[in-house]
Order: C-alpha cells, then structure tokens, then sequence
C-alpha cells in the first residue's frame, strides 16, 4: 500500500468532508456515499486515499465495513499552518499597531483667526503751510 501525505487528503473538498463527517460518527461505506452527490466508485477512490493517508481506518463487521477517523495525522497539517499562523498574526499586529499610529490626533491648535498687523507708529509732521513750502523753495 502506498503511504500518502495528509495534505493530500485535505486537498480535495469532498476529502475534507468525509473527514468531518467521520470525525462525528463512524459510518459504512453506503452510509458515507449516501452523503454525497457523486458515484459510489467516486466516494471509493476519495476512501482509498483518506485510508492511504491514514486519515480513516476500514473495520470489517460481519458483511458490512465501516469507517472511522483516525485525525492523528492531522497534527501534521496542524503544525505547519501553526508556522503560519505565528507570520500571520505578527502582520496583523504590525497592521493594528500601524493603523492606530496613524489614527491618532495631532497636536493640532484650534484654528484663530489672525489679527490684522499694527501699523508702526509715524511721528507726526506738522502740516506744511504755503509760507513754510515758500521758504524752502525758494529760501
């Protein structure tokens, strides 16, 4: 018998359902077939394969053979995602902490409105009269 890998058991949908299935309850081969809508001989090859991967055991019961779970192997595909799942978490943390940076309020005075500047201050003249403006003129 060929030894395969259990992530080839959880590449296919319809594996991944028998597998839940059977992790619930022990079931027969019709019982776990009936589940399904796809061909007997369909259900057969996904079995083989999930026996395969040591994923299910086949018990012989008198006339009938029954399946059960055996996720052991699971731990597996367990321990790889978990590699993963420290990556992933570490992004999204570096994400929050991020998006909380730039969520924050700046220090940022309320708007007030400018006053028009001074005038510098002019000392007065006094005001030239005709006989001042004479004088100089022509003085």
């Amino acid at each position: 018998m060929t030894r395969r890998d259990p992530f080839q058991a959880i590449a296919d949908p319809t594996r991944r359902a028998i597998i839940g299935l059977l992790a619930k309850e022990t079931l027969n081969l019709n019982s776990v077939a009936e589940k399904f809508d796809v061909s007997r001989p369909a259900i057969s090859k996904h079995i083989k394969i999930l026996t395969q991967c040591g994923l299910i055991e086949i018990r012989q019961k008198g006339r009938e053979r029954f399946c059960e779970a055996r996720l052991e192997k699971l731990s597996d595909v367990s321990n790889w995602l978990g590699d993963y799942k420290q990556f992933w978490e570490a992004k999204v943390d570096n994400l929050e902490t991020y998006l909380k940076e730039i969520q924050k309020p700046k220090d940022i005075k309320p708007w007030k409105e400018k006053k028009a500047p001074k005038k510098p201050k002019t000392e007065s003249l006094p005001s030239p009269d005709s006989s001042t403006l004479q004088g100089s003129l022509f003085g």
